[in-house]
């Protein structure tokens, strides 16, 4: 019974596969196929599934109705500036959790799983409030009661620069939003490295920092690599800070600025579905990139050798 069962088995797992396939790559084939049809094929019935005439054109207006060029950059500045940040302080929390007898390390670890909870929606107005610039009270009055003490040279008055319109209104909260998870991800990972290439390492004359430098962080190159993708993933397709905090034409981020193609009175599906073609490119080109590694942090999670 058992040797009947397990082709029906093989079948079931190929068969399940194979939609789960489809199911992620059935979207992003249909948006490319419409990105080539001009708009009369796209009102035309029956459906057409492949362009009879394919076209380029709508690629050439996402350029020239919009400076599509100037939010890929924005994307990208902002995306790499929060990953790099995000998992150099994740690494370093990660290295205290994970290797380092904390007080208190069982409670860190749960609080850090209940931040990352919080949507970014809660987050939206108090944001904005602090990138204003606007003047905080409780800090406003704490900070005057220490000035009158003597306790401290702050300021009183704790206005800040208005952070809106610029690259630090999203690389802070990205940031902030992603650390969590990155931090989880690779605490876990520096968990199962043997403590041996790390005493080894301090008995040559490393510190904790050289240590996790040269000797943890390269062991650990799948789970950075993976922490690093998802950092790079969430800030580049977020969108409800990016609307909000940047709102100037030439500080647009990819998710933001595919949305104003949209007019009063019309949808221009070809154009909209080119443009996220083009915003979903450098995605799909850094997962393969770094496929094996992904798969790697994902999967493995050990140590080889």
């Amino acid at each position: 019974m058992r040797r009947r069962a397990r082709p029906f088995t093989r079948i079931l797992v190929a068969v399940g596969t194979l939609l789960l396939i489809a199911n992620g790559t059935f979207p992003l084939v249909w948006i490319i196929l419409t990105s080539l049809k001009d708009e009369n094929e796209l009102i035309r019935t029956p459906i057409t599934y492949l362009p009879a005439d394919p076209t380029f054109s709508n690629y050439v207006q996402v350029f020239e109705q919009l400076p599509f060029a100037r939010f890929m950059l924005n994307s990208a500045i902002v995306s790499v500036s929060a990953t790099i940040v995000c998992v150099v302080i994740a690494a370093l929390a990660g290295y205290a959790l994970g290797r380092l007898n904390m007080p208190f390390r069982r409670g860190i670890l749960p609080a850090i799983v209940i931040t990352s909870m919080f949507p970014a929606l809660v987050l939206l107005v108090p944001l904005y409030r602090v990138f204003l610039g606007a003047e905080i009270p409780v800090i406003t009055q704490v900070a005057n009661v220490l000035h009158a003490l003597g306790m401290t040279f702050m300021p009183v008055d704790l206005g800040g620069p208005n952070l809106l319109n610029t690259y630090w209104a999203l690389i802070i909260p990205y940031v902030a939003l992603s650390l969590p998870i990155a931090t989880l991800i690779l605490t876990s990972f520096f968990q199962l490295i043997p403590k041996d290439l790390e005493s080894a390492a301090l008995v040559d004359g490393c510190t904790r920092v050289q240590t996790l430098v040269r000797v943890i962080a390269p062991v650990s190159a799948p789970g950075i690599v993976t922490a690093g993708i998802i950092i790079f993933v969430n800030s580049w397709n977020e969108f409800l800070l990016a609307l909000n905090f940047n709102t100037s034409m030439s500080m647009r981020t990819v998710p933001v600025g595919i949305t104003m193609y949209q007019g009063e009175f019309a949808f221009p599906w070809a154009v909209i579905s080119a443009a996220i073609t083009i915003g979903v490119l450098p995605l799909v080109v850094l997962i393969l990139m770094f496929q094996q590694k992904i798969i790697a942090g994902l999967t493995a999670g050990g140590v080889k050798g």
